[in-house]
């Protein structure tokens, strides 16, 4: 486990890391052999940004790609089954997060989601303001949004986050404003796993008289939630993060809040979202929701257990690594790490040659060679923040991958260390 002195530990200035040529190949490890024998074995570390489909998803869409291929508004045989099958999902949905069924409306996407969310309540009528409050931590899908407003005329307060990454619920009751009309908080980071004070802030809205979303793409399937239970009027989910298929996703609003349409076309979802919907999609997100409610206990906590093993090993094997977020408040699946003196890039791709799949950030910004913006709102060294991966674990992994992976980061992080010419061990830098 980190040392406490690394959690948000003030950073010298000799942390600068070069670019390094990883052209030489991955560091290859003896006895390491993929299942089957021959190839590189594959460890699947990077479920913050999509999970694999499971077989029961799978299975349970096959006839919607044969024979129920009927559109669910048809009012004919061929449509019937199809929207029995499509609201049948949707109320597999509600019991998960204990809301109705009418309060679901059924989106492509956690990103159109968020877009409905935050437009949906710019763009209705009668607003008092046009006043948004976030944080300086969300997904694009948020961020995006909220600066495209700001070229409409609206105003976004960017609510700062401490050291450790979380949002503190004082800094967003100061940010509001008599014309403020939406704080839209997240539920748990993407990168650091961070859990968000979100009872709290939303406490804090309702007493504003403001309405309250939250994004909850990452922390659904990993934290309980109930939708009773938070003082929430909005909240985003998204299928191919628990193991649905990718194209669907959905938006629960509370019954008497009004939300614009931001897609306009038929009368589907009862006018808050037109097209005709995603039926594949849609019936794999309410399967996954389906085994969600019967097996999300005993799952988080066997994937805490490799999380925590994974992570101790590494901190007892590897010198200087920094924890970037909180120790404890965060999802049970994700470790982000900076390896200082290592180029993030570097890592990743080495890691990637030798089968384990993590990531640098967000996959919505994994195009960028930028450090996070995320950890940089947390005041992170900007070098630091460089030279930092995401591990998130899920269903299917195992301790072989755990070792595995240890013993591959280990000799990659020794390997890169090596052609650095700014690092020294610990022991040589105490002589």
């Amino acid at each position: 486990m980190p040392h406490p002195g690394d959690v948000g530990r003030a950073r010298g200035e000799d942390r600068g890391v070069p670019r390094l040529d990883v052209g030489g190949g991955p560091v290859r490890r003896t006895g390491r052999a993929a299942p089957g024998g021959g190839g590189v074995r594959k460890v699947y570390f990077d479920h913050n940004a999509t999970t694999p489909v499971h077989p029961e998803v799978a299975e349970a869409v096959q006839p919607f790609l044969g024979e129920l291929f009927g559109n669910p508004s048809s009012i004919h045989w061929a449509g019937r089954d199809v929207r029995k099958a499509v609201e049948d999902a949707r109320a597999e949905i509600a019991a998960f997060y204990g809301c109705r069924p009418l309060e679901i409306v059924l989106t492509s996407s956690g990103t159109e989601s968020d877009n409905l969310a935050v437009k949906g309540v710019a763009y209705r009528e009668g607003n008092g303001g046009k006043h948004i409050v976030t944080s300086a931590v969300e997904h694009p899908a948020i961020m995006n949004t909220c600066r495209f407003l700001e070229t409409r005329g609206y105003r976004v307060t960017y609510v700062p986050v401490n050291r450790q990454g979380i949002v503190e619920p004082d800094a967003v009751r100061a940010a509001i404003a008599k014309d403020t009309i939406l704080v839209s908080i997240m539920t748990a980071n993407n990168e650091t796993g961070c859990l968000m004070p979100i009872r709290e802030v939303g406490r804090i809205a309702r007493e504003a008289g403001v309405l309250m979303h939250t994004d909850a793409v990452q922390a659904t399937g990993k934290v309980p939630l109930s939708w009773e239970d938070l003082p929430v009027d909005l909240l985003t989910f998204s299928g191919h993060k628990i193991n649905g298929i990718k194209g669907a996703g959905g938006l629960i609003v509370r019954k008497g809040v009004e939300i614009a349409a931001a897609i306009h076309g038929g009368h589907q979802e009862r006018g808050r979202r037109g097209g005709t919907e995603n039926v594949v999609g849609t019936v794999a997100m309410g399967k996954a929701f389906s085994i969600l409610r019967k097996e999300m206990d005993a799952e988080a906590a066997e994937v805490r257990r490799l999380r925590d093993t994974f992570e101790a090993e590494l901190f007892s094997r590897i010198p200087d690594l920094v924890l970037n977020g909180h120790p404890t408040l965060r999802l049970p699946n994700t470790v982000n790490l900076s390896f200082r003196f290592v180029e993030g890039e570097a890592l990743l791709l080495n890691l990637d040659m030798m089968g384990i799949a993590c990531s640098s950030g967000s996959a919505c910004t994994s195009g960028s060679l930028e450090a996070s913006p995320i950890l940089m709102a947390m005041g992170a060294d900007p070098t630091d923040a460089q030279g930092a991966l995401r591990f998130s674990l899920g269903r299917g992994n195992t301790d072989d991958d755990v070792a595995y992976a240890v013993g591959a980061i280990e000799a990659v992080v020794e390997k890169l260390r090596a052609m650095s010419p700014l690092y020294h061990p610990r022991e040589a830098r105490a002589r």
